[in-house]
């Protein structure tokens, strides 16, 4: 008992620390830079709205830049918006993919049509709702030659409901944890590279018959031994709503991309989950108060600093919302763990990833087969 103890107590100090470890290496001068020859380039489902509050956003972006929107067909929101400002908007209309991912399918025309003059790529996602220093932020260790690619991560502000905040829950784990170049992803929703990095990875090839657009690259990055770098204070505020059910498969397509990608990677997450949620098993069964005291001090503590995280980060009415999810660690830790782990063990499960109105099935990162269905609820990687 005295060894298990020990453990624990080890155990729940590291977590502790680790999110300490990323409230202390948050920069506190985020330097940008404003290149010339800025892309931005976003996805979009030919039903989208026109996304008022995104265009504001990227409107009152620090860093100038051109708008790439990639449309499968006819977008009547993103072809108006370019005839309304050609100069700052161009429209790629990809067609329908039959062999990959729809969105990887617009993305790879994008990068066809980029111009000469177009030297510094951002990706961004539909649903989020990006601060004013987005663009900057994300070309700053590109344009000082720190790395090859940059990367924000995503911060889910659940709307009202326990589900919701539980998946949001889950995601904060994810989002604060210790980030270091070497075993860096980058995220679709907020990355950036140079052009001529784009080239030497050859993008359009690299992502050619795959379904997730991030991990291709990252993949990609990783094989040619690139330098990934996290941008720690871009967790970027992206909302997450609709039924319970939705956002739980949406936290399982997620991990589906991984199982599907990197079964290694995929492992490597569980086992480490998997640690904790038997650790609090233990705990809650035969640790004793002392144990569940150790463990709820921990949780407790790691709610405080990212809380101080979350009003670091992200804007204040942002805030309101991202905090939901810190309820969850500070009433039930045990229970965020215990779904995250249900939520990987369910990933493992099936090669079938419902996304963006597809059917896909995947093996190792390719989509071997792919169908159109009527409704998929939530989308929000906004493919």
């Amino acid at each position: 008992m005295t060894l298990a103890m020990g453990l624990w107590i080890a155990m729940q100090a590291l977590t502790l620390v680790g999110v300490i470890n990323y409230r202390r290496n948050l920069p506190s001068d985020r330097k940008q830079e404003a290149p010339d020859g800025v892309v931005v380039i976003l996805s979009l489902r030919d039903d989208w709205d026109g996304g008022a509050d995104l265009i504001a956003r990227l409107k009152g972006q620090d860093a100038s830049f051109r708008l790439m929107l990639a449309t499968s067909g006819h977008c009547p929101e993103a072809d108006a918006l370019a005839a309304r400002e050609p100069d700052w908007v161009q429209v790629v209309h990809a067609g329908v993919a039959d062999d990959e991912g729809q969105k990887v399918h617009k993305l790879r025309a994008a990068i066809r049509a980029l111009r000469p003059d177009d030297r510094w790529l951002v990706f961004i996602d539909a649903d989020i709702e990006p601060p004013a220093r987005l663009v900057g932020r994300l070309l700053f260790p590109l344009v000082r030659g720190k790395a090859e690619i940059a990367t924000g991560y995503r911060l889910l502000m659940p709307a009202p409901g326990a589900v919701l905040a539980l998946v949001g829950a889950v995601e904060m784990q994810l989002a604060t944890l210790p980030r270091f170049a070497s075993a860096t992803m980058p995220w679709g929703g907020a990355m950036a590279m140079a052009r001529d990095v784009a080239d030497r990875l050859d993008l359009d090839a690299a992502m050619a018959g795959r379904l997730s657009d991030d991990m291709a690259m990252g993949l990609a990055g990783w094989r040619a031994k690139l330098r990934l770098r996290p941008v720690r204070d871009l967790l970027v505020a992206s909302p997450l709503d609709g039924e319970g059910a939705s956002a739980i498969g949406f936290a399982v397509r997620q991990y589906r991309h991984i199982v599907t990608n990197s079964m290694g990677m995929w492992q490597l997450a569980t086992m480490v989950v998997a640690t904790q949620a038997l650790g609090w098993l233990w705990a809650l069964v035969w640790g004793g108060w002392m144990a569940v005291a150790v463990g709820y001090g921990a949780a407790w503590g790691r709610a405080l600093v990212r809380r101080s995280i979350i009003a670091a980060v992200v804007e204040p009415d942002q805030a309101v919302a991202v905090r939901r999810s810190l309820w969850w660690d500070m009433v039930a830790p045990f229970a965020v763990t215990w779904t995250h782990l249900a939520v990987q063990i369910a990933a493992a499960c099936s090669s079938r990833i419902r996304w963006g109105g597809w059917d896909y099935r995947v093996r190792r990162g390719r989509v071997v087969r792919m169908a159109r269905v009527g409704h998929t609820g939530q989308n929000p990687a906004g493919n």
